[in-house]
């Protein structure tokens, strides 16, 4: 039996012999899994009237929930020379993601319920990955007055942000923080001082001086991420501080978390991966915001994740056509395509045992749906199909012409990393298929 939606055909399909893995029930068991009209069926034994279109072969592989990708760019509307909603949830299928956010510097910014509408539409329409937008905490963000909160709310946005940019006035921000709490509004920081990393590009160390590159100090992070804190505090808004880069900032965020205040962390994969010596070579791929730090606050968010400080793993998407990097580094865009990699990348951790396989699978599923509250990172009988098989033992090819995402603006390119994506299954039909 078949059906459609969003476009696409569900077919039922039957894994066989695959690990299931699920830290959202508990669930790391090898059994056969039966998908029938878009839901996950049953375990174990075939249902009633079961008749499979398809039957794959899962030895070996990991039946994993579909990942929840907190941060990726999707450039439309207004940047559609860089990508597509279609081109880009295209790539994220491909990279084992079913549910992502897509932040508001779109041009219109997402600060009206028309903008927000129009991506989920179009979103809706490629079939490939659920889109959910995150909302401008401020008109055009501008950081001056307010945007309509609730009404981006009720229109589909799961989170507000201000990005990086500066709120001008510290008592707008607490305007902010207090409407958003009044509505039970998660808002998303990207903690940066304005003023210490004004025309930055690189970290603020050694590296930086020997290039002659304007540097960012890891205390533009942590003095705003420090006021950003205490604002959360005094309002109780859902908060949840996105890309973390330095040491400092894991250790305030676990200070937070033992004085009983309710906040969450991401990292960005890439974070993980490269430090400021890569800069050296004045590559333009590796010009990033924020910026590589250096080897101990690269090995502390790894530390972080481990530990549970930091509870998630994003991609932090950001696709740039060839010219956006073809100049001197400095005056480059800064952003990676990474989408397509946000699995291998993080599970080469898991790998040199330094990431625990139900803490990466946690930090990719079950964590950022449970921040977002949506029915998503799980696999439960009578639930919707969003599942994900991987190959632990495969390997990643990255190059250009395999890279679905217009942005070729990957720092792996001709390279190999670990884990391959098979198989993405979205709301029970095949958006990717390897």
């Amino acid at each position: 039996m078949e059906y459609s939606t969003g476009g696409k055909t569900v077919a039922n399909l039957c894994i066989k012999n695959v690990r299931v893995i699920d830290p959202d029930n508990g669930k790391d068991d090898i059994c056969d899994v039966y998908i029938m009209d878009g839901l996950i069926e049953s375990f174990h034994q075939s249902p009633a009237g079961f008749s499979a279109d398809f039957t794959l072969n899962g030895e070996g592989k990991w039946l994993l929930p579909g990942a929840v990708d907190l941060w990726a760019r999707l450039c439309e509307p207004g940047l559609e020379h860089k990508g597509t909603i279609h081109s880009e949830t295209k790539a994220a299928a491909a990279g084992g993601i079913t549910h992502l956010c897509c932040p508001p510097d779109t041009l219109p910014v997402i600060d009206t319920p028309a903008v927000a509408n129009l991506i989920q539409e179009k979103a809706y329409q490629s079939g490939y990955a659920h889109v959910l937008p995150i909302g401008a905490i401020t008109k055009n963000l501008e950081g001056n007055m307010l945007s309509e909160m609730h009404a981006l709310q009720e229109a589909g946005c799961i989170a507000l942000t201000q990005l990086r940019g500066p709120i001008k006035d510290t008592k707008v921000l607490l305007r902010c923080l207090e409407y958003a709490a009044t509505f039970d509004i998660t808002v998303f920081f990207q903690s940066q001082d304005a003023a210490l990393a004004k025309n930055g590009v690189a970290h603020g160390g050694i590296n930086a001086s020997n290039q002659g590159l304007p540097g960012i100090p890891s205390t533009a992070e942590t003095i705003a991420l420090c006021r950003d804190l205490l604002l959360v505090e005094q309002t109780g808004v859902k908060a949840h501080f996105g890309q973390l880069s330095s040491a400092r900032s894991v250790d305030l965020i676990a200070n937070a978390k033992a004085r009983g205040l309710a906040v969450t962390a991401d990292v960005c994969a890439h974070q993980l991966a490269f430090t400021d010596d890569v800069i050296n070579g004045f590559s333009s791929v590796h010009h990033v915001l924020p910026p590589y730090r250096n080897e101990s606050d690269r090995k502390a968010l790894i530390e972080g994740l481990e530990s549970g400080v930091i509870e998630m793993i994003c991609s932090d998407h950001q696709p740039h056509e060839a010219a956006a990097k073809a100049a001197p580094f400095a005056v480059t865009e800064p952003g990676i395509s990474s989408v397509e990699t946000l699995l291998p990348s993080s599970f080469q951790w898991v790998k040199q045992n330094c990431l625990g396989e139900n803490r990466w699978v946690k930090a990719l599923t079950q964590n950022p749906a449970q921040l977002l509250d949506i029915d998503a990172g799980h696999i439960s009988e009578g639930s919707q199909a969003n599942v994900t098989l991987f190959d632990p033992e495969g390997t990643t090819s990255i190059t250009a012409e395999n890279l679905l995402s217009d942005g070729k603006n990957s720092p792996w390119l001709e390279q190999q990393l670990p884990g391959k994506v098979l198989l993405t299954i979205c709301d029970g039909h095949i958006s990717y298929k390897g």
